[in-house]
């Protein structure tokens, strides 16, 4: 069946649209998971003058077609271990080492296609985990790019650039599951643009509050809450912090119980569900002692 005729057209129709928007398609790298993996994307972002940088689950032909593209990297050498840091499925921090191998090779189209698009040279990267953790899946990732890979640092910078891809799908999931974006009844087309730019700052705050949590817990509260958030948050939840203490972390950890965090002394940092439970509380009671106190005022 054509690509036109399928749902996955829509991942042409992306690279086409969102690099046009751009203006400077040799800037644009297109980050997808496996469900990108489509030849044909390939080839429209080769004929856009984009990039490409997808997580691939399709063993393709390869070299003159006598050969697969798996057979091809069973002959590569480890390159070098990058190390990074993870966690098990107890929330527990942990190491992982990966062995990473890459090469550049010629990619054929699939058979069905072959008269219609034509070989691509493209490079792959594996890195898959050194040994088997106990209590965790094993990482192993297999990505394809038409993006040079010269060296170990360009593969790692290859691995780091898509792994931030989880927090666009984490952004999606507040969007819709915490937002419930998908819920709304809006008829126009323009009212649910507008409804759609709000729900994105909203997801976008959660999101940031989450991460700021973990990167600058030292940081002021004044960095992501209002003074009068603050406010409610001392006068509302238990646990009224020192003056040393009055942290971002304490804060923010205060918004999370709002959400049903318990907040015990082995419980990993608070998610984003938590979060957007306790700050859509958080939200709703400033607003309420706002009014109140214009009420009072008045």
């Amino acid at each position: 069946m054509p690509i036109e005729k399928k749902e996955s057209i829509r991942w042409l129709e992306n690279v086409r649209q969102s690099t046009s928007l751009l203006g400077e398609s040799e800037r644009c790298v297109h980050v997808a998971d496996r469900e990108g993996d489509i030849y044909e994307l390939f080839c429209a972002a080769r004929d856009a003058g984009t990039h490409f940088l997808i997580r691939t689950c399709v063993d393709r032909l390869s070299g003159d077609g006598d050969h697969t593209i798996a057979d091809e990297m069973e002959e590569v050498a480890v390159k070098g271990l990058h190390r990074i840091g993870v966690r098990d499925n107890n929330g527990d921090p942990d190491e992982a080492a990966l062995e990473i191998k890459y090469r550049k090779l010629r990619v054929l189209p699939p058979l069905g296609k072959q008269k219609r698009y034509p070989a691509l040279t493209l490079t792959v990267i594996h890195a898959e985990e050194r040994g088997t953790p106990r209590s965790r899946k094993k990482i192993a990732w297999k990505l394809i790019t038409d993006l040079p890979v010269e060296s170990r640092a360009h593969a790692i910078e290859k691995l780091e650039w898509y792994a931030l891809r989880w927090k666009i799908e984490v952004f999606h999931k507040i969007l819709k599951s915490g937002c419930k974006a998908e819920e709304s009844k809006l008829r126009t087309a323009q009212r649910l643009t507008n409804l759609a730019a709000v729900f994105c700052l909203l997801s976008w705050r959660v999101f940031w509050m989450t991460m700021l949590n973990r990167s600058a817990s030292s940081a002021p509260p004044s960095l992501a809450l209002t003074e009068t958030e603050i406010a409610v948050l001392d006068r509302l939840v238990n646990g009224r912090p020192q003056p040393h203490q009055k942290t971002l972390s304490h804060y923010l950890t205060k918004v999370a119980r709002l959400g049903g965090y318990l907040a015990r002394a082995n419980d990993p940092p608070p998610g984003n569900t938590v979060m957007w439970r306790g700050l859509s509380r958080l939200t709703d009671i400033a607003l309420g002692a706002t009014v109140g106190a214009e009420n009072v005022g008045n």
